[in-house]
């Protein structure tokens, strides 16, 4: 009778266990699978080994250009959109009248649609009529005016902006909530001591805020090597593939030119990315304790 206690537990996790394995790790194993194969959706499977993967590192620059963007993307979040949301919430946590609304107001765009984003920026963009070049050219700066996402320089950047300014407000509402539970009495015992603003914020804000700082980063690289809706409206991974990432990518080859083995092997390598970001991340943090 003692150990009914213990196979009840494992009776309730049961249902989500099995919803689990059947949405997320059938699926994922399913697609590992399906990558050591060439096959157009249709016809028999030919069994490649690890062919599709070889090609994709060694034989095809659109890919290493895909990779190298989506790298690029999580330097340019971990660095700017990260530290943009943190100063947010380092803003929006002191008391005075307003700060309700304004963290309203930069959380605002998060619960938009990127598509509904890509099109508002794209028409920003817009290199004859765009809010951007007008607004350059009536303030006399017009030698500034590009062509934006047209130019593969500089597309990708746009682009970021755009995301950025759209996903800027999840990871301010997070660090808020982590801000929340920083002790008011260590702080001020900190402050008490000598302890200036700079020192205040390394020392003991962000170590108390560490499990925080997981959960952003983490979230953030997942969706750095996710992104492909903003990159498909705003510019369908051109010009000349400069915006190409992994996800819009992987849609090309598996949807577009039916190469179903090559797509999911681009799958794989993006779970592969994010676990060699992630899991050694989290275990240093956890190490650290």
């Amino acid at each position: 009778m003692k150990k009914w206690p213990t196979i009840s537990n494992y009776f309730f996790l049961l249902p989500a266990f099995l919803i689990y394995t059947t949405v997320v790790i059938g699926p994922a194993l399913y697609s590992a699978y399906l990558s050591l194969f060439k096959w157009n959706g249709i016809g028999p499977k030919k069994f490649v080994g690890l062919k599709n993967y070889y090609n994709l590192f060694f034989n095809d620059p659109v890919f290493l250009i895909s990779l190298k963007n989506n790298l690029t993307w999580i330097v340019l979040t971990l660095g700017i959109t990260m530290i943009i949301a943190l100063g947010l919430a380092l803003l929006f946590s002191q008391n005075f009248r307003g700060r309700t609304f304004f963290r309203s107001y930069f959380y605002f765009p998060y619960t938009l649609s990127f598509i509904m984003i890509a099109i508002v920026w794209r028409k920003i963009y817009d290199p004859s009529s765009g809010f951007l070049n007008e607004f350059l050219r009536a303030i006399n700066l017009g030698d500034f005016t590009s062509t934006w996402t047209a130019d593969p320089n500089i597309a990708l950047f746009c682009v970021f902006a755009a995301a950025a300014w759209q996903g800027i407000g999840q990871p301010m509402i997070l660090f808020l909530t982590g801000l929340q539970t920083v002790s008011a009495e260590v702080v001020e015992a900190a402050t008490i001591d000598g302890a200036g603003k700079v020192r205040l914020f390394f020392s003991i804000i962000v170590p108390l805020m560490k499990e925080t700082f997981v959960i952003v980063i983490a979230t953030l690289v997942i969706v750095s090597m996710k992104v492909y809706d903003i990159i498909l409206g705003m510019t369908g991974g051109g010009p000349a593939n400069s915006t190409q990432t992994l996800g819009t990518y992987m849609r090309a080859q598996t949807f577009l030119y039916n190469h179903f083995g090559v797509g999911t092997a681009i799958a794989v390598v993006m779970l592969l990315v994010m676990l060699l970001i992630i899991v050694p991340y989290m275990i240093l943090t956890a190490r650290s304790d």
